[in-house]
């Protein structure tokens, strides 16, 4: 791949995430153990995903229009540093309104840059004739690659409880980042918007408009599916099995372990993509998983199995490395006209499936947990099938000029073009002139 503008800003994007994320991860991840007093941590992480998920059905679509993704990306960002300042003195006081603040930050932050990132794939496809959802792809798996060595970094941060407050720039230095390098590259779009007679009530509710689409409703599990398997490793798996049987100063190894594998199978999977295709690798997550959770419902854990704790990071972070990137490009493909609301659901409803993994962690055992997982991965990846299957019968019936117009009008000309079998005249060179013009 050139190194082009359009490559350029996802780099950007990705570092400025990796700064934030950096601080505010590590925080979250000892949130509970540093504000115990009262359940204060817990309060503060439960506000924190209710108001992300009221956030997600109303304020994305409008910010996203009215700011452009870079702006929009800028200020979500400093909604996660004032939390990142809340703690400096926590308190009732302090927690609470700064969680309520990171929350509603937090959808706009996460549809921008889904946004921004189609976006620039996109161009980068228009630019150097290639498939745009292939690009699309490869971009979100440079960005899962830089984003999740967070986690390395964090829970190295939170190893090191004590030290922690003093790294409180980091995240403030994501935001300085991004606003000096990140270009606005919607700013045309975003102008057109401001002339326009703006009807805020039909953008706020964009993203509850957007479920009239029968594949965002068929999406929904697999989605929330991907809260849920992460929440699950970070709490449940970390807790009934790693603090139990070897001691809670071995929980920031193993997601660091996780990070670091997630990290690198999100890159070598967003450029396999373009080989194999996005069915494939769901399919390979979905059994790797399936496995996973098979094995944790009959394995019985013992100290002295020291390396089986840290293979089910590894194999969690190799699965959710596709759930990230495939699902993200999936949305980017699917729903490039209204990319807004439709990463809007996307963030709404992996909120949905942390706030119920969130919810049930102190009520449920870790087998009927486990028992939920597997019924929502099968039930989600039916459903996505689904949607393979309506595009599909979409495309049989000529209707992949909607999904990939370009490449359906090329194809066109160049049959056409193998047709005449006449000599060169004036409108054949008229034909030729026009195919080299059409660009991917």
């Amino acid at each position: 791949m050139k190194i082009t503008r359009e490559t350029k800003n996802a780099v950007v994007v990705s570092f400025g995430f990796l700064l934030l994320f950096t601080a505010y991860g590590g925080l979250q991840t000892v949130q509970s153990s540093l504000n115990s007093d009262e359940g204060l941590g817990l309060a503060s992480l439960s506000v924190i995903y209710t108001a992300l998920i009221t956030s997600s059905m109303f304020l994305p679509p409008i910010m996203i229009k009215y700011f452009g993704c870079k702006w929009t990306i800028v200020m979500s960002m400093c909604c996660y540093v004032t939390f990142s300042i809340g703690n400096f003195h926590p308190s009732w006081y302090t927690l609470i309104p700064t969680a309520v603040i990171l929350g509603l930050g937090g959808a706009p932050l996460w549809s921008a840059k889904c946004a921004y990132l189609t976006i620039c794939g996109n161009r980068y496809a228009e630019k150097f004739n290639k498939l745009a959802e292939n690009v699309v792809n490869h971009y979100f798996g440079i960005f899962f690659l830089i984003f999740q060595s967070s986690a390395v970094w964090g829970n190295l941060m939170s190893s090191l409880i004590f030290q922690y407050t003093s790294t409180e720039g980091v995240g403030l230095s994501g935001v300085i980042f991004v606003a000096i390098f990140l270009d606005q590259l919607d700013k045309q779009d975003v102008d057109e918007f401001k002339k326009q007679k703006i009807d805020v009530c039909t953008h706020l509710v964009a993203t509850l408009t957007h479920l009239k689409d029968k594949r965002q409703i068929l999406l929904i599990v697999m989605t929330m599916y991907s809260g849920l398997e992460q929440g699950f490793l970070a709490g449940d798996y970390t807790k009934a099995y790693i603090t139990c049987a070897l001691g809670i100063q071995y929980v920031g190894y193993c997601m660091i372990c996780f990070g670091a594998f997630n990290s690198v199978f999100s890159l070598t999977f967003g450029k396999l993509s373009k080989y194999t295709g996005r069915i494939p690798l769901f399919f390979y997550a979905t059994l790797v998983n399936l496995a996973s959770i098979i094995s944790l419902l009959l394995w019985k854990p013992h100290p002295n199995q020291l390396p089986v704790f840290f293979v089910f990071p590894v194999l969690w972070g190799m699965a959710d490395a596709i759930w990230q990137t495939q699902t993200n490009a999936l949305y980017g493909v699917l729903f490039l006209e209204h990319k807004e609301a439709a990463f809007s659901n996307y963030r709404l409803w992996e909120s949905v499936g942390f706030v119920i993994a969130f919810a049930y962690a102190n009520f449920l055992c870790i087998k009927i947990k486990l028992i939920i997982l597997l019924i929502v991965l099968l039930t989600g990846m039916t459903l996505y099938g689904v949607v393979e299957y309506i595009e599909y019968s979409k495309a049989g019936r000529g209707a992949a000029s909607q999904i990939f117009p370009q490449k359906t009008k090329i194809k066109k000309m160049l049959e056409v073009e193998t047709k005449i079998e006449k000599p060169v005249v004036e409108s054949d060179i008229e034909i030729h002139a026009t195919i080299s013009e059409v660009k991917f």
